[in-house]
């Protein structure tokens, strides 16, 4: 099952609102505010490459930058001492600490997606 819609490189989600009976989203992981609704599967996913391909023309027309979801880099606050001990392995293996955390990262999603 299918959980979010993907097109031209955006995400959008799938909700349903029992009191309107319509199927409904958003463009996730951009600041920027884009809905959609549909009655079924089938209108929902129309309305949700509509939504991207107005937001994309929109920003063309208004001369400005449209968002781009999941840019690839995000804040980690992991506390001081996981902080101190990321630090000091990097250190230790001659790399940076974006590494060290992109490769823990990288580890831990392949075991989830293992265990799933």
């Amino acid at each position: 099952m299918t959980t979010m819609l993907e097109y031209r490189g955006y995400l959008g989600s799938i909700e349903y609102s029992d009191d309107d009976e319509v199927l409904h989203g958003r463009l996730e992981f951009i600041r920027d505010l884009v809905i959609y609704e549909g009655d079924d599967a089938k209108s929902l996913k129309a309305a949700f490459q509509e939504a991207v391909d107005d937001y994309l023309a929109l920003c063309e027309a208004e001369d400005r930058t449209p968002d781009v979801p999941l840019k690839g880099s995000f804040n980690v606050r992991p506390g001081r001492d996981l902080h101190r001990r990321a630090m000091l392995c990097a250190k230790r293996r001659g790399i940076n600490l974006n590494t060290v955390v992109s490769d823990a990262l990288r580890r831990y999603l392949e075991h989830d997606e293992h265990t799933v």
